[in-house]
């Protein structure tokens, strides 16, 4: 059955530089063209963790060497990194659309997501931006004032506040792309953070998780399943001990059960677990035009054409 998916693409998914994010979205294009060639609706949301790391520090470096360059708000940064990786995988997707002879639009959307000013969050930066680094060099960014944090047992990394997102703001937009026959490229970097102030949307000082941004955009445009695109093929249990356990399937329920014992590391496969129950439990209203559940999906980009159809990966099922 042809499907409309939201598709969130992670880190390893993009690279850590320049080069290597060319290099990776020629991978990542054969992979998602894979499924459109098959028929699905297909948008697609990315991670922007080291890019707008790089970005920030960027224009925080060159605004020490001369004061007329500014120092540019996080809402600013997520937006550049937006376009600069979506610049990338259009242009990678189009060209293996042309290669199979496959006649469809791509295009990224420079995207605004909705967020409580009064979100706890901002009062508890949690979301890793930027490179990893030593404990030394944390201390240092550490005693400027800067948050940091130990990123999975991966080292050290700055971060920022990372609300949840409460609605995207050019969903509309993304539909009617959709319906239009085209590919979104959308909410890249979980989309630029912004709050209703004085009648208008305002940009934010955060960095919203993409996961949860793919989840809240695939309840808006009313997909039918959510693929979150990680390192491992399936989901586990006690992850790296000799009891570990690979999971085929798992209920909202099971779900909540593993997150309350502790199960999923916080920088890494908790916020996918977290955000794909999201979906699954979002929008009973989509149940009356579909006569089959919606579901999400947790497993490896080379193998998401088979966890569609069943084949593999982690499904997250009511």
């Amino acid at each position: 059955m042809k499907k409309r998916v939201v598709i969130a693409l992670g880190g390893n998914a993009l690279g850590n530089n320049l080069k290597e994010q060319m290099a990776a979205a020629k991978i990542t294009a054969g992979a998602i063209v894979d499924m459109i060639e098959e028929g699905h609706e297909i948008v697609i949301v990315h991670g922007n963790g080291p890019q707008v790391g790089m970005i920030e520090t960027a224009f925080e470096t060159a605004a020490k060497a001369d004061r007329h360059f500014p120092v540019l708000p996080m809402s600013v940064c997520v937006a550049l990194s937006q376009g600069y990786i979506g610049y990338d995988l259009q242009n990678t997707i189009r060209m293996e659309l042309d290669s199979r002879h496959i006649k469809k639009d791509v295009a990224t959307i420079i995207t605004q997501v909705e967020v409580d000013p009064y979100d706890t969050a901002f009062e508890n930066p949690s979301k890793p931006i930027g490179g990893f680094m030593t404990k030394e060099e944390a201390n240092v960014l550490n005693g400027r004032g800067i948050p940091v944090m130990e990123d999975a047992g991966r080292g050290w990394r700055q971060v920022v506040a990372s609300p949840k997102p409460v609605n995207i703001v050019e969903a509309k937009t993304i539909k009617t792309m959709l319906a239009a026959g085209h590919i979104p490229i959308a909410a890249g970097g979980g989309g630029i953070p912004v709050a209703m102030k004085g009648g208008q949307y305002r940009g934010m000082p955060a960095v919203i998780d993409k996961d949860f941004s793919a989840a809240k955009l695939a309840e808006l445009i009313g997909a039918d399943m959510l693929i979150i695109l990680t390192a491992v093929e399936k989901v586990a249990i006690n992850f790296g001990k000799p009891d570990q356990k690979w999971l085929d399937t798992l209920t909202v329920a099971e779900a909540q059960q593993y997150i309350d014992d502790n199960q999923f590391a916080k920088g890494s496969m908790l916020p996918k677990i977290q955000a794909a129950a999201a979906f699954v439990k979002s929008s009973p209203v989509r149940e009356i035009f579909h006569t089959h559940q919606h579901s999400a999906l947790i497993t490896l980009l080379t193998k998401a054409r088979d966890g569609i159809a069943g084949k593999t990966g982690t499904k997250i099922i009511m």
